[in-house]
């Protein structure tokens, strides 16, 4: 548990377990507490490296926007940091954010990419997800001290005067455009896109994040030997807002990290 200087960033980590890397990132507002039982069941067999990215939990805010292009540079540099030549990346919604924007940006660093519940474009978010992210900022902030979100970052914070910096800079990311379907399609990390039956991004979004991958294009033959690299998971029974509690996630992930190439 130590930070780690990269971009003009005090990145906080934490490793747990051994054996090869996985880069884990967490959700909007949240930190690594978020994942609860799912972390120490992925380190079971895994090197999790556990990163809360800029204005997260024990990491300080920086003088500059929050933007999933620099978050996930900041990843790479923290591989670079600690000195491993690439690592498979897991990200959770705002995390998959940044987990997506490394494997595109930084290929050579990313052997695995695992993206939990995040579009490919922001359109892909349901109307009233939208609707939540513009109301999204300073005047937000002040009626969130009542949620778990603050009270997870009000332990671990260096600066818990903070938290209306932070609402500010979420609510700004989450409203800027992005459509990242051009990239995507082109990352050579193998990917698995995991969500949930009742997301807060919807079936028909999915697919197409799926199809612009080579998945879901055609049928895979009595031995499967026409599908191609990439999957797809979606959970039953969960939300976007407990789907990385989902019993069957770490075997779901541990099977795909653990496939041979």
């Amino acid at each position: 548990m130590t930070y780690a200087e990269v971009n003009g960033v005090s990145l906080w980590y934490e490793e747990h377990g051994e054996g090869e890397p996985l880069v884990l990132l967490h959700g909007g507002f949240w930190s690594i507490e978020m994942f609860g039982a799912l972390l120490p069941a992925l380190a079971a067999r895994r090197r999790v490296i556990a990163v809360e990215l800029q204005g997260h939990g024990h990491t300080p805010d920086a003088d500059r926007p929050l933007r999933y292009e620099t978050l996930g540079d900041d990843v790479a540099a923290l591989m670079r940091h600690l000195r491993l030549p690439w690592a498979d990346v897991m990200g959770y919604s705002l995390g998959a954010g940044a987990a997506l924007r490394t494997a595109i940006q930084h290929p050579d660093r990313v052997r695995r990419l695992i993206v939990v519940s995040m579009p490919v474009r922001r359109s892909g978010w349901f109307p009233e997800v939208l609707a939540g992210m513009a109301q999204i900022g300073p005047q937000a902030a002040e009626g969130m001290k009542g949620s778990p979100l603050y009270a997870a970052y009000s332990k671990v914070a260096p600066r818990v005067e903070d938290w209306p910096v932070l609402a500010t800079k979420i609510g700004d990311l989450v409203r800027r455009d992005y459509d990242w379907s051009a990239e995507a399609a082109r990352i050579t990390a193998r990917t698995m896109l995991v969500y949930a039956d009742a997301d807060s991004v919807p079936t028909t979004h999915v697919a197409e994040f799926y199809a612009l991958l080579g998945g879901g294009l055609r049928d895979a033959d009595w031995d499967a030997s026409k599908r191609g690299p990439n999957l797809l998971a979606v959970l039953p029974g969960r939300t976007h807002y407990d789907v990385t509690a989902a019993p069957s996630l770490p075997s779901l992930v541990e099977e795909f990290l653990s496939a041979p190439d």
